[in-house]
């Protein structure tokens, strides 16, 4: 009996690693269960495969194999896929703003659609969205179907963003660094992460502006150091809560 080679990493240590890559395709048509679910199986696939007897991080290997399975399901995924709650609160956004178009005289904001359907600004933003018509990557020509030049950052590009990004996240203290990972890599509410900290959600909300003001300051301004280098953001940089 052939027996199956043991993975060299465990790939449910790399999640955060599909997060990332998943949420850079959000608001394309494609809901985010099914690009994590994507990713998810190009992962398995890299932790399969991955042989660190080569030299190269798993990180490295592994992004690129991610983000191959999500945009297969762009390539053969066909029309949109959009969830029935979606599609009920898209037909209610629609109504609703209809109704404040109405009786106001002017086109409602998305802060008032959302207040009179009892659900937050980003919920109606993306219900909005949804309803709106989709825009074909392909074009007729005449002389045949010609799919549509979308421009996409290099993968050195990425590569360097994200180097520098986890340079610059590794300056901050501890609880700051866990702070992101939950609301921007596990995709937590502020209410959640106030719970696994000990804050409130208006202390999070607080602390997270002021620490993605920090990394907006320090990543436009080239004041990231050497991975080497133990420096550490100093309380007078990102004042506490």
């Amino acid at each position: 009996m052939k027996q199956t080679k043991e993975p060299a990493v465990a790939a449910e240590a790399h999640l955060g690693l599909v997060h990332l890559c998943a949420n850079r395709f959000r608001e394309r048509g494609i809901e985010y269960e099914e690009l994590y679910s994507a990713g998810c199986l190009g992962l398995v696939k890299a932790a399969n495969a991955f042989d660190p007897q080569r030299g190269v991080c798993f990180s490295t290997y592994a992004v690129p194999v991610i983000l191959g399975e999500i945009r297969r399901l762009f390539r053969e995924g066909g029309s949109l896929h959009i969830g029935r709650r979606l599609q009920e609160l898209s037909r209610r956004a629609m109504a609703e703003a209809d109704r404040l178009r109405q009786e106001n005289g002017a086109e409602p904001t998305v802060r008032q659609i959302a207040a009179a359907l009892g659900v937050s600004e980003a919920e109606t933003a993306e219900a909005l969205c949804a309803a709106q018509p989709v825009l074909s990557l392909t074009t007729d020509s005449g002389d045949g179907e010609t799919v549509l030049d979308v421009p996409e950052p290099s993968p050195e590009d990425r590569l360097q963003e994200h180097v520098a990004l986890e340079q610059v996240l590794g300056q901050l203290s501890e609880q700051d660094r866990r702070l992101i990972t939950l609301r921007y890599r596990e995709n937590l509410t502020q209410c959640a992460v106030a719970a696994k900290l000990g804050m409130t959600q208006v202390q999070v909300s607080r602390r997270e502006k002021k620490i993605l003001l920090y990394l907006r300051t320090e990543l436009s301004g080239g004041r990231a150091v050497p991975a080497s280098n133990s420096l550490r953001v100093p309380a007078a940089e990102l004042p506490p809560i």
